[in-house]
């Protein structure tokens, strides 16, 4: 039986830990599915230890705000009590996901799920906020956030690290009829891999990824919306396309 990806190979890049559930759903949609992480999702150099000292001092906070899946899962594995008056937003659904299998309330989420939207859409200040981000980050949510009268304490949850990448798997991977990305570090870290940008059509999640494919000479996709789901509708459509 034909599924709408039938006949395409696509190359996954995201990290070991998180892909098995997009490879799953691409799989069952009729695609062959390369596995070429290009990053690590680790623990910060202090091991967590700053974000579990400012979450003793949630009391300070109006607001604490995860903008991807990594640093809300270390936010909901370190939150063990949270001030009547402190709320928590997430930049998308799957940002949010984390929290509430946890038992906590997310307050806020955008309309879009980028960062851009967040500080559209939030609440004009003043106040404190907590920003729970990766190692690096682009700076457009806290200086949106102190230009609407936010504080905007930021911590290091994670780090998304460079991991080997076999010759062989790289090889496969090339010749495939396109690549999924979904961060911009991705991308970046997958250009390093060739002369070329090869497969040359690129599926990306959400502006920022696309952008950083566009300029590494992809013919670059962007899903509508900025999750795997949205992911998944820009494969299929861009398959039967």
């Amino acid at each position: 039986m034909n599924t709408p990806l039938t006949g395409r190979t696509l190359v996954v890049t995201r990290a070991a830990d998180q892909a098995p559930e997009l490879i799953r759903q691409l799989t069952d949609l009729g695609a062959t599915v390369v596995a070429l992480p290009v990053s690590n999702i680790v623990d910060p150099a202090d091991g967590g230890a700053a974000l579990k000292t400012a979450l003793t001092q949630a009391t300070q906070y109006d607001w604490i705000i995860a903008t991807s899946p990594n640093g809300a899962q270390r936010l909901a594995r370190s939150l063990t009590d949270l001030p009547a008056h402190t709320r928590l937003a997430a930049v998308g659904p799957q940002t949010a996901k984390p929290l509430t299998d946890a038992g906590w309330l997310v307050d806020f989420v955008p309309q879009s799920f980028v960062a851009d939207a967040l500080v559209a859409e939030f609440p004009t200040g003043p106040g404190r906020a907590l920003w729970v981000r990766a190692e690096t980050a682009r700076p457009t949510l806290a200086d949106g956030l102190q230009a609407a009268g936010w504080q905007v304490d930021q911590i290091v949850a994670y780090r998304n690290t460079e991991t080997p990448v076999d010759p062989t798997v790289l090889a496969t991977a090339q010749s495939a009829d396109a690549v999924l990305f979904t961060s911009a570090s991705s991308v970046e870290r997958y250009r390093k891999l060739s002369a070329q940008p090869q497969p040359a059509v690129a599926l990306c999640l959400g502006p920022v990824t696309a952008d950083a494919a566009q300029k590494h000479g992809f013919e670059t996709h962007q899903a509508t919306e900025s999750s795997v789901a949205g992911l998944l509708d820009l494969a299929q459509q861009w398959a039967t396309g």
